[in-house]
């Protein structure tokens, strides 16, 4: 966890997180970036466990990133402002780079397309009580997913997803192949896409996230 303030310009950031959810993209883009920020972490899911969240996030979903008092709730976003309100940084594809289209693809893509079927998956499986799992559902979903991850992996580039260089979008596609082994679709994992995260996770920026929410040995748990 840091806190205060840098040269580039970055006041007060907060981030309310769950170990491992959606918000480890935003914990993740921070370290990566080196800013100053204070983490909230909470257990999951804090809309129903944390009294008063609701409060700083209606819709009671992690992420929760304030940055001078500004509310940000969306996990494929966060990475890129931070890399553009508090860069310029690398980490974010310019417009006027070649592959800008690509990797704003790629940095929708995590989210919208790969994490969504997970989370029906997770829910279906883990998150309802027993009566009220669909067992098809889950299994419709899994197979979703990786008809998706396989068409990702024809998409990108040799060694991250575009650019010729780690980029925010890594953070967003990276942490869908890291939560899917983590809610047992490791089936749809490719061993493509396994080494790609093997090749994110040995980052310096993804170890300190991982160590700031309290599990530096890797471990996932997106429980929380």
């Amino acid at each position: 966890m840091r806190s205060g303030h840098d040269d580039r310009g970055a006041g007060v950031i907060t981030l309310y997180h769950c170990r491992d959810a959606r918000s480890f993209r935003a914990l993740w883009a921070l370290e990566e970036l080196e800013l100053p920020y204070t983490l909230e972490l909470m257990p999951f899911p804090p809309r129903a466990r944390v009294e008063g969240y609701k409060a700083i996030n209606p819709l009671g979903t992690v992420p929760a990133l304030l940055a001078d008092g500004e509310l940000m709730t969306e996990s494929a976003a966060i990475p890129h402002f931070l890399a553009t309100r508090f860069g310029p940084s690398t980490l974010a594809v310019a417009p006027d780079e070649v592959a800008y289209p690509r990797y704003l693809n790629f940095l929708h893509m995590g989210e919208a397309t790969l994490t969504f079927p997970q989370t029906i998956h997770l829910r279906y499986t883990r998150l309802e009580p027993p009566e009220r799992q669909v067992p098809q559902a889950a299994e419709d979903y899994a197979q979703w997913f990786g008809s998706r991850l396989r068409a990702a992996e024809t998409l990108m580039d040799t060694e991250f997803a575009c650019a010729g260089r780690f980029t925010m979008a890594d953070i967003s596609l990276g942490y869908a192949v890291m939560l899917a082994l983590a809610i047992g679709l490791e089936q749809q994992v490719t061993p493509g896409m396994a080494a790609y995260l093997d090749r994110l996770t040995r980052r310096d920026g993804f170890r300190r996230a991982k160590a700031a929410q309290g599990t530096p040995d890797g471990t996932t748990d997106p429980l929380g």
